[in-house]
């Protein structure tokens, strides 16, 4: 036993040392932040660093999404093993869905559920490593990323998101960065943790570079739809058929049930091109040896995706316009604090940190740990996510406790200025 677990031992050492990236995500971040709030203080913590909209009563779920998933537990029909694929109604849901805003008709046979957008990562990654590959990452992007490539022997190469030029993509960094390896590029639009959202003609010119470089695009789209800036949604796969396009998504943030645990895999594929690389048997493969999603809320899902009531879209829409406006208004009243572009979409905003005007900070990172400690606020460091000296902040959040986090945060950096 000692031998085994001495070899056990090495080999998660050699996986940890494989990348400097694998032991940072977001949880482990903020767990550590939490850990240096002081029991002292009184005042109720204020997180505002996880895009979990359902954690506020403003952003509780439809009525219809709820008594869906009571119909489909009462139903006594999801009580037993689904294929691994998922079952066929939600399936068929998921492509009806996505079809809205698609110019060509997915399939149930396009659509796999995974138990949320996280699984849906796991999946696409093991599905398109292999020796020698690399996969071209954004950062700032969600570290769970590269933990998950780390893990699987996928190089990471990373491309850069353009701050002064509305967080779009350098596509000329892309093209440097691909070679003959370069598996697939990873979108996210709507952004995060940016709150951008691409153009058609910037996802179209993506779609081109991807096809020139003979490269698939992989579609985070769980933001899909929380957008309320100038630029409307528009989903990668509108330009499938100039480049393959595999989307990832989940009901978790649009319908604010990120506990629901429920997405998809979807191959955006009209003119046939993954079939060649048989990249959908792989994906069936990888479901076939993994847990499936809790088969009560796939039965739930036809209904959730067509019977939720527009009112329940317009009004998180209107929440999170108000919310975002709040933020970027307030943070321009503190001079160590920048926000290069409002957010036009998704839960998140990229502020700029400015620690040669702050005294007993020395960066990003130092920042938030003393601001968990002396005011009981917690916001992502933006190292965490590849930009150092940034700040990762939600406005996912009720307003009264986003106004009092944020003047707390006025307060600290007024202690800390020089």
């Amino acid at each position: 036993m000692e031998k085994l677990w001495s070899k056990l031992s090495s080999r998660v050492n050699e996986e940890l040392n494989a990348s400097t990236d694998i032991t940072v995500t977001v949880r482990g971040t903020l767990s550590m932040l939490m850990q240096n709030i002081n029991p002292e203080d009184q005042r109720p913590v204020l997180s505002l660093s996880h895009g979990d909209p359902g954690a506020f009563s403003c952003f509780r779920t439809s009525h219809t999404a709820e008594q869906a998933v009571v119909d489909a537990l009462r139903s006594a029909k999801f009580n037993c093993y689904a294929p691994f694929v998922g079952i066929l109604p939600a399936r068929r849901a998921v492509a009806d869905y996505l079809s809205r805003d698609l110019p060509y008709k997915l399939s149930p046979d396009d659509v796999y559920i995974t138990s949320g957008c996280a699984q849906a990562m796991e999946v696409i990654v093991r599905v398109v490593a292999s020796p020698g590959a690399n996969i071209l990452l954004p950062r700032p992007g969600f570290p769970n990323y590269e933990a998950l490539c780390a893990f699987s022997h996928l190089e990471i190469r990373h491309y850069d998101l353009l701050p002064d030029n509305n967080w779009e993509v350098d596509l000329e960094a892309v093209k440097e960065l691909a070679d003959e390896n370069t598996v697939a590029v990873l979108v996210v639009n709507p952004g995060s943790p940016c709150g951008n959202v691409f153009s058609y003609e910037h996802l179209k010119k993506i779609a081109e570079t991807a096809k020139e470089l003979g490269i698939l695009v992989v579609a985070d789209e769980v933001y899909g739809h929380l957008t309320f800036g100038s630029n409307p949604f528009v989903p990668m796969g509108v330009f499938a058929s100039i480049v393959p396009v595999i989307t990832l998504g989940s009901i978790s943030k649009r319908w604010a049930v990120t506990g629901w645990r429920i997405g998809w895999i979807v191959t955006c594929d009209p003119t046939g091109t993954l079939q060649q690389s048989k990249i959908a048997e792989y994906i069936k493969a990888y479901l076939n040896i993994i847990s499936d999603p809790v088969t009560f809320i796939q039965g739930a899902l036809l209904d959730i995706l067509e019977k939720t009531e527009a009112d329940f879209f317009s009004k998180s829409i209107s929440l999170l316009r108000e919310t975002s406006e709040i933020l970027c208004d307030r943070i321009q009243e503190i001079p160590c604090l920048n926000c290069p572009t409002k957010p036009e979409g998704a839960v998140f905003i990229m502020v700029e940190l400015d620690v040669s005007v702050l005294k007993g900070i020395d960066d990003d990172m130092d920042f938030c740990i003393k601001l968990a400690k002396e005011e009981s606020v917690i916001v992502l460091p933006g190292v965490t996510v590849g930009l150092k000296n940034w700040l990762r902040i939600s406005f996912s959040v009720d307003a009264i406790p986003l106004e009092d986090g944020i003047e707390r945060i006025k307060v600290f950096c007024q202690r800390h200025a020089k």
